[in-house]
């Protein structure tokens, strides 16, 4: 089982850097270009936070709009998908393989997902830009309302009591169809992390055994969706491949340097952002509704 999640992680890893070369070149964009330096630092940071738990959906979108970094906001979702899907494997390596949990409630939660945001990065290429404010305004609010709750130690209460490593009958039935709606979610903007994990902890499942599922299923899917964000030009190159070779080393360091760190009050931080955010893109939202009315 962990040879295989190995090699597929590994095959799906090279197969999206080969699409994303092709694209570059597609796109005319230099593999290190003006921005490299800019993107490494963007990648390093928020996948070395994601890493801790605090999330890279989150805090990439901060930073793309406090420096307006993307020059067409249709493919915010697409970038997202596409800049954290390599270093997202790397994660998957250091904490999957470690953590036991039934294969088959593994493999179909993990497909479910990954289906989904197959699905749902089709509809996402099809939407204007005015569409995907609204809806990455909608999947901002929602992942602070999750890390909030997170915070306050809500979620973790659910799990609590959890022994199960395994899922079985309509527990099993729910959580592929839960998984299923979180990866067509993905796919918009929303990170799995937390809803993931609120899902396995009231079907019963340990808490430590919502790790393995979280990581695999992200792991899988974002390759998966980044293919069709790719192939419907909805990816932006530019600092690209500095935005995955800092992403991951940001993995390497949080997974094997970093053995504690207080993110509490940086993830309250994040919170607020998050929400300052939302309200950002909302905003452009409508100012672009208004434009399109007046013409």
């Amino acid at each position: 089982m962990v040879i295989a999640i190995v090699v597929i992680l590994t095959l799906s890893s090279v197969g999206l850097f080969g699409l994303l070369l092709n694209g570059a070149k597609r796109r005319g964009v230099a593999i290190i270009d003006r921005s490299f330096g800019w993107g490494m630092g963007i990648g390093a940071l928020t996948d070395f936070l994601d890493t801790l738990g605090i999330g890279s959906f989150v805090t990439s979108t901060a930073i793309f709009q406090a420096s307006h970094y993307l020059k067409d906001e249709r493919r915010l979702p697409g970038t997202l998908n596409t800049m954290h899907a390599i270093p997202t494997a790397f994660e998957a390596l250091f904490f999957v393989t470690t953590v036991k949990v039934d294969s088959w409630t593994l493999i179909s939660l993990v497909l479910a997902a990954t289906i989904g945001a197959l699905l749902g990065s089709e509809v996402m290429t099809k939407l204007n830009q005015r569409r995907i404010q609204l809806i990455m305004g909608v999947a901002l609010v929602i992942t602070a309302g999750l890390m909030a709750a997170k915070l306050l130690g809500w979620i973790s209460l659910l799990g609590a009591a959890n022994q199960a490593t395994a899922l079985r009958g309509w527990p099993l039935a729910i959580g592929i169809a839960g998984n299923f709606i979180l990866g067509l979610l993905m796919s918009a903007g929303v990170g799995l992390y937390a809803p993931c994990m609120v899902m396995v902890y009231f079907l019963g499942l340990t808490p430590i055994a919502a790790f393995p599922i979280m990581m695999l299923s992200c792991a899988l899917l974002m390759p998966t969706s980044a293919v069709n964000f790719i192939r419907h030009d909805r990816v932006d190159y530019r600092g690209l491949f500095g935005i995955i070779l800092g992403g991951i080393l940001g993995v390497i360091v949080a997974a094997t340097v970093v053995k504690s760190l207080s993110l509490t009050a940086l993830s309250w931080l994040i919170v607020i952002v998050s929400l300052w955010t939302a309200s950002s893109l909302w905003r452009a939202a409508v100012r672009s509704g208004k434009k399109e009315f007046m013409q």
